[in-house]
């Protein structure tokens, strides 16, 4: 019999019920897509009494986990690289802030690094959009991932969801002792332009508002910055982007943030990088001590923007794009003609919608998230 919690709402699975999970998993329907996937060289009943045979949710990311995240690198990268772990103690727990260009792989990179390296994992946010099947739900809680609510316009509610899930936050840090990856904002990053919403931070200063400075300071925050040389779902986005812009807003299809999953986890990325950025220090947050609470969490928002702009890892196609929209040569010492030839015809991969949308401003869209990296790095 399990304990009830505070936080049963939220939280991942704990190691007895991983069994269950399992079990769940081998049952379903996509079953055997996941497993050919995963573990291609291994007939289905193999992989069933494998994932079967797990107990812990150490197994589960070691055993099952960890070789999907090799497969997606495999499959989809020209390279993956990461740097920063140097600035990390093994022994100490962190809140990892991240940039968020994918649903999925952002946290999931990060944490097939950690393991990697001898470091342990981190848990994870994951949007209560996304728990649409109960074999999410059991992937991703047995991967450590958390759920979010997002109330809507119900600020009462709001209040209650953001206090709720900033105590479960420095509680796992502090008595769980688990390290915790959270986006940088609501949702991805769906123009290519890296921004903290201060909300988050306003978030986590909830579950200690006697001491600003003390409250941030012993999260021990750390920035998270990965950079892809193809944006994941980027024709996704720019569709997304000139709904919003023709109609004002955007409203989710049935199935599109599976499908964004998906899609994420399939489409060529080309090279990848991850970074660990320098921890949050005391005496950059108490350089604040002075500000108000709202100036106090938009100064820490920029301070964490500013290492996550500094350690992006920008691309050829960010540099071929940002020519194009500005319609100069600013940076053609920095790609090579083929280059350009294989952006522009990933461009053409827009003709699909010409009967939709106006190509002219769906095309501008999509160059913009290639080049934006650039304009944030240099305000």
């Amino acid at each position: 019999m399990i304990a009830e919690d505070k936080f049963d709402d939220i939280r991942p699975y704990r190691d007895e019920e991983i069994p269950a999970a399992m079990r769940r998993i081998t049952d379903s329907a996509s079953f055997p897509l996941l497993a050919s996937y995963v573990f291609p060289e291994m007939d289905l009943a193999t992989v069933r009494n494998k994932i079967n045979s797990i107990r812990t949710i150490y197994e589960f990311q070691s055993s099952v986990m960890f070789y999907m995240n090799v497969q997606v690198i495999k499959r989809t990268m020209t390279g993956f690289t990461y740097s920063g772990l140097d600035r990390l103690s093994p022994d100490r727990k962190y809140l990892f802030i991240g940039n968020h260009r994918d649903i999925v792989l952002d946290p999931s990179l990060m944490q097939y690094v950690l393991f990697k390296e001898g470091h342990d994992t981190s848990e994870i946010t994951f949007g209560a959009n996304l728990m649409q099947s109960q074999l999410i739900i059991d992937i991703g809680k047995s991967n450590k991932m958390f759920k979010v609510e997002r109330p809507g316009n119900d600020m009462r509610r709001f209040y209650q969801v953001s206090a709720h899930l900033s105590e479960y936050i420095r509680r796992t840090l502090r008595d769980k002792r688990q390290s915790v990856w959270i986006a940088q904002r609501n949702g991805r990053t769906k123009d290519g332009i890296d921004q903290t919403d201060q909300g988050v931070v306003k978030m986590l200063g909830m579950s200690r508002k006697d001491d600003k400075i003390r409250s941030i300071d012993e999260l021990h925050v750390v920035p998270v910055s990965i950079s892809y040389e193809w944006e994941p779902c980027d024709l996704l986005k720019a569709l997304e982007l000139y709904e919003k812009h023709q109609t004002g807003r955007y409203i989710k299809k049935p199935g599109e943030d599976v499908n964004s999953i998906l899609t994420g986890f399939t489409q060529p990325k080309g090279k990848v990088h991850l970074e660990f950025c320098e921890p949050l220090k005391r005496s950059e947050l108490a350089a604040f001590d002075s500000y108000t609470l709202g100036d106090f969490n938009r100064a820490v928002a920029r301070l964490i923007d500013q290492r996550i702009h500094d350690a992006y890892r920008l691309a050829p196609n960010n540099y071929i794009a940002h020519d194009m929209r500005y319609g100069k040569s600013e940076f053609v010492d920095l790609y090579t003609e083929e280059q350009k030839e294989a952006f522009r015809e990933h461009l053409s991969g827009l003709r699909f919608y010409e009967d939709s949308c106006d190509l002219d401003t769906l095309s501008d869209i999509l160059i913009s998230i290639y080049s934006n990296p650039i304009d944030c790095m240099r305000r």
